[in-house]
């Protein structure tokens, strides 16, 4: 095997044999550290990769993304957290960087869909991030680099066979990109364009206050669909995704999706979520799924039957008065969507999760419409002119 290539297992399945990746330049893009990486892991690495670089570039910021089937579970920047975002994501009492700041927060966008991501940094990867990999159930990582502390953590992890990939930061692909379906070729432009602030100055709402921090995360919610299947909705709050909707093919079911996430991630946040208190022993994924249980308004008596194994006292749960309550906090989210709403179902919608600023290509022969809703609820909407589709 040479340097241009890379022979895998197989490809989506078992089944589709023989697999390989490879380059017609003089050598792939890239450095396998540890594991064997497959067909799916690489295309989660490559999306993954784009998008945090992408995030840097926008904010100046360490960037991380969690990654599942080619689109983000999570995506944020290394800002702070906050002491309920600690406890909401088991971090309480840890020094974070703010590279594992970063990973944090885009884990903690949904812990349920990150289960066995594929981790992506923008940064050099240190002990604390590693640490909290170390503990977190994940299929690999890539990165443009790694202290050597770090490097030694993460190789232990999965029994020694955890994906470990170094990206060359200097890389840039040709602007025309190929892919073949079905025995066809397709050939197009990549799709290079980077958001930027003056994507967000034709504001079209009569609320024309957009301040830095909505900027910020409405370039946010715009990088992530860039790299999201399409089509695709993105909920950005203080620096990070909170709810994605994703390969919906009605909008508003795409807004509905990423909403109904962002009410989650802010109902964990909830006092009564932090009082649980789990018996000694219980996985980390074990309470992610107990707490995402707590939290459905469908849940069975079946599916509570094991609660008592898990939890030192079973609670009473929160009523849909208390939620409703919880959730009225929720305000100053951004929303950004891939191409326009056709109708205002998806304001209406966005509205109920706290959204406020919202960026969006335009062009509907319904804008009027859509403008008029915004208006209703006092957001602020630019549109940007830049439909962001990814397939």
């Amino acid at each position: 095997m040479s340097n241009s290539e890379f022979i895998l297992k197989y490809g989506c399945n078992p089944q589709q044999k023989p697999a390989k990746i490879y380059t017609n330049n003089d050598s792939l893009p890239f450095k396998i550290l540890n594991g064997t990486p497959g067909y799916i892991n690489f295309m989660d690495a490559f999306n993954s990769w784009q998008l945090v670089k992408e995030l840097k570039q926008i904010t100046g910021l360490p960037a991380a993304a969690s990654f599942k089937h080619v689109s983000p579970a999570g995506a944020a920047v290394g800002l702070p957290l906050s002491d309920a975002l600690k406890k909401s994501y088991f971090v309480e009492g840890m020094d974070l960087s703010p590279v594992a700041a970063a990973y944090v927060r885009a884990r903690g966008a949904d812990r349920m869909s990150s289960f066995g991501d594929w981790a992506a940094i923008s940064d050099i990867v240190d002990l604390q991030t590693a640490n909290i990999l170390s503990k977190s159930v994940s299929d690999g990582i890539i990165a443009p680099g790694y202290t050597d502390e770090a490097l030694e953590v993460l190789k232990k992890k999965k029994k020694g066979s955890y994906c470990i990939i170094e990206m060359d930061w200097n890389y840039e692909p040709e602007s025309i990109e190929k892919r073949e379906i079905y025995g066809v070729t397709f050939e197009q432009k990549r799709n290079d364009v980077l958001a930027n602030e003056d994507m967000l100055t034709n504001i079209v709402t009569n609320n024309k206050d957009l301040p830095e921090n909505a900027k910020r995360d409405l370039l946010i919610s715009m990088a992530v669909l860039k790299y999201t299947q399409s089509n695709s909705v993105c909920f950005v709050l203080d620096g990070q995704v909170i709810g994605v909707g994703a390969g919906q093919q009605s909008r508003v079911h795409c807004t509905r999706l990423a909403a109904s996430k962002a009410d989650i991630w802010y109902l964990r946040q909830h006092p009564a979520v932090a009082k649980l208190s789990f018996k000694d022993g219980v996985s980390q994924p074990n309470k992610d799924n107990l707490i995402d249980q707590f939290l459905r308004d469908d849940i069975t008596p079946l599916e509570m039957k094991d609660w008592a194994d898990i939890l030192n006292e079973v609670p009473e749960r929160l009523t849909a008065e208390e939620k409703a309550e919880w959730l009225s906090n929720l305000k100053g989210v951004s929303l950004g969507s891939d191409a326009f709403f056709p109708f205002r179902d998806n304001i209406d919608r966005a509205a109920k999760s706290g959204v406020k600023y919202i960026v969006q290509p335009g062009g509907s022969v319904r804008d009027d419409i859509v403008i008029e809703a915004c208006n209703e609820y006092d957001m602020v909407m630019s549109c940007s002119g830049i439909r962001l589709f990814h397939h």
